[in-house]
């Protein structure tokens, strides 16, 4: 008995002192000197992933990404690379997220990431200087158009890393127009038209919703009940006699030109006639709504997004135009780019995770192409080609892709912008459309006030 106690414990020293030598010196207490206990260690050779850390990212309403579950895979991929950070996503809307941001700025709690575009990445958050430099994100990138590189830094500072490029337009109602006679007043190859076969059109239209030939109550419905969606109304009004928004160098507003007072003016006149609609409460959700119940013939807040969002609740086919021109050749206002910054939270291993997660979304090949699709709109990588070959809608998004050919300039770096979005729907289109004022004078006022925000 007593030498088969000593057998087996001679057994047990042994499995113990096998175990050690597999393990070197290090006891079962004991965790190896590079690595802290708590730190968890990456699928690349087994190197320390370093402590955990936690980072928080807010995006605006942008395609599907208001869908937390649509973050979900690219995380999920993100950490298969960066298993000890942990990504936590709280959407914003255009509705009231600059407020809702606002608030956490002040109180200290700005999230480590937004994902939005210049007009508030560059001009408001790196204006104001809470953003980290991601110079060594664009180190060695050569495939962003200068369009889009032009507009993601301050001063020579990187401070946006872009990953998806689109051109806002409108759209018509199809059937409405070919029950009209209208679309012989439209190119339907190349998507445009002049300012007066756009006038036409809608004076076509206008007869067949008199005569009963179609049901919609307005040709098109100019909102200004707020600022969301107020690049229709912008594109709309620059475009119809060729002109811009600001002065070429950006130091003025520009809506008080002849161009655009004439714009305004024929707007006018057309609301006037009933060939043009108006609503001072609708914001551009409820003109596309009514867009998609056929309340109207058309809308001049398209984009892909807007497509698969109320393309299934419409009876007919929206197709996809640029805004009208005298020339006939559009300038759009580009739909972007947009991506990503980094706030500075005075925690280094947070931002070093913040870039890591920015950087993976958008230059990895697979993560890229997914998250990139998620917006629905094309790829600031140019060399990444058609990334939509193949796929089943190809032939609804060509549209929109022809549309990047219309790009014009990008002014929503202006200063005072901000400032400007409330003035545009509230002292401008209101009072013209909403109480008859006299275009010029209601114009040099908005210029004016508009301007202060860029001296300030």
């Amino acid at each position: 008995m007593r030498m088969k106690k000593l057998i087996a414990l001679l057994m047990a020293l042994a499995m113990i002192f096998a175990l050690a030598a597999c393990r070197g010196d290090t006891t079962p207490s004991q965790a190896p000197a590079s690595q802290d206990p708590g730190a968890t260690t990456s699928d690349e050779g087994g190197e320390p992933a370093g402590e955990p850390v936690t980072i928080t990212i807010a995006p605006f309403n942008i395609g599907n990404f208001t869908d937390i579950a649509a973050w979900e895979s690219l995380i999920a991929a993100f950490n298969e690379k960066y298993p000890n950070v942990t990504v936590e996503v709280t959407p914003v809307t255009y509705q009231d997220g600059d407020q809702q941001l606002n608030n956490l700025i002040t109180a200290g709690n700005a999230p480590d990431i937004v994902f939005e575009g210049p007009e508030r990445i560059i001009g408001n958050y790196a204006k104001e200087g809470l953003l980290v430099s991601l110079d060594d994100l664009w180190e060695g990138v050569t495939d962003v158009p200068e369009s889009i590189s032009s507009v993601s830094h301050l001063d020579g500072t990187y401070y946006m890393y872009p990953l998806a490029v689109a051109a806002h337009c409108m759209a018509i109602n199809y059937e409405a127009f070919e029950a009209a006679d209208a679309l012989q007043y439209i190119d339907e190859e190349t998507r445009t038209w002049t300012t007066d076969d756009f006038v036409k059109a809608c004076e076509a239209l206008r007869a067949a919703m008199d005569n009963g030939t179609i049901n919609c109550a307005e040709t098109g419905i100019i909102y200004c009940g707020g600022q969301g969606g107020d690049q229709g109304t912008r594109a709309l009004i620059n475009n119809l006699y060729s002109d811009y928004f600001v002065t070429e160098d950006g130091s003025s507003y520009n809506i008080n030109s002849a161009n655009n007072v004439k714009a305004l003016e024929l707007l006018q006149d057309m609301y006037n006639n009933k060939t043009m609609g108006v609503s001072t409460s609708y914001v551009a959700s409820d003109e596309l709504q009514a867009f998609a119940n056929q309340t109207c013939a058309m809308t001049f807040c398209w984009n892909y997004s807007n497509y698969t969002q109320y393309a299934e609740q419409a009876q007919f086919t929206p197709f996809a135009m640029a805004f009208p021109s005298d020339d006939g050749t559009p300038e759009l206002e580009m739909a972007g780019p947009y991506g990503f910054c980094v706030f500075n939270n005075n925690d280094e291993a947070r931002i070093e995770a913040a870039k890591n997660f920015i950087k993976f979304v958008c230059d990895d090949e697979t993560a890229g192409v997914e998250a990139v699709k998620t917006t629905t709109f094309f790829p600031a990588h140019s060399d990444w080609g058609d990334i939509y070959e193949g796929d089943e809608n190809a032939d609804i998004r060509a549209p929109f892709a022809m549309m990047s050919d219309y790009l014009g300039r990008y002014y929503t770096l202006t200063g005072g912008w901000v400032e400007q979005r409330t003035l545009w729907w509230q002292n401008l289109l209101q009072p013209i459309f909403g109480n008859g004022a006299d275009v010029q004078t209601t114009a040099d006022a908005y210029v004016e006030q508009a301007n202060a925000g860029i001296a300030g």
